[in-house]
């Protein structure tokens, strides 16, 4: 998708250690009109899949999830990363390292909204190692429910996440591919040559 590389290419920073800073428009300051026109995206290439929900992660997820909610018409259930009060007590739980956190982080969704033999697209803003998205997996199947598609802002293919999830057996979207970002580049897929 040419408007969030673009983005990423005049406002996004390469931090080394494969982290790719990008606080002015996905997860500290949110561009709406970007997250609109991704959302628009993600609802095309995932219309014929039947979702019935979109499950992502707290919070860098649930922009571009709720815009693709919105044009799939469908409900977004975010995994919280802390259980507050007005939650049950019984809870599906799991964790996942977080890659920018250096920790163990917490992904919690309350049963009331994770049905069984529900249809689950994920949505997320990054697929790095893919160890979040697995963790939404496991949520979303610990609740009886089935994914059925996976999509992604932005992928950085040389932490082999998508490797993790092949086993779905389900179409994997990324708005845009980063291949490498060795010495500070930020390499696009479609533009590397081996």
């Amino acid at each position: 998708m040419q408007l969030l590389k673009d983005r990423i290419l005049k406002q996004g920073q390469n931090l080394g250690n494969g982290i790719l800073k990008v606080d002015r428009f996905i997860n500290h300051q949110v561009d709406p009109n970007l997250m609109d026109a991704c959302g628009l995206e993600f609802a095309r290439l995932f219309a014929t899949l039947g979702a019935e929900k979109i499950l992502t992660a707290e919070i860098s997820g649930i922009a571009p999830a709720i815009m693709a909610g919105k044009y799939l018409g469908i409900p977004v259930v975010y995994a919280r990363k802390s259980k507050p009060v007005t939650m049950p007590s019984e809870v599906y739980l799991t964790v996942a390292p977080s890659h920018t956190k250096g920790i163990m982080t917490e992904l919690i969704v309350s049963p009331e909204y994770l049905g069984r033999d529900e249809k689950i697209l994920i949505i997320d803003d990054f697929l790095a190692s893919g160890a979040t998205i697995a963790g939404l997996v496991r949520l979303a199947q610990t609740a009886g429910a089935r994914v059925v598609g996976i999509g992604t802002l932005v992928e950085k293919t040389f932490e082999k996440g998508r490797q993790l999830l092949t086993y779905l057996g389900v179409p994997i979207h990324s708005l845009v591919s980063i291949c490498n970002m060795d010495d500070g580049q930020i390499i696009f897929t479609d533009e590397y040559e081996a």
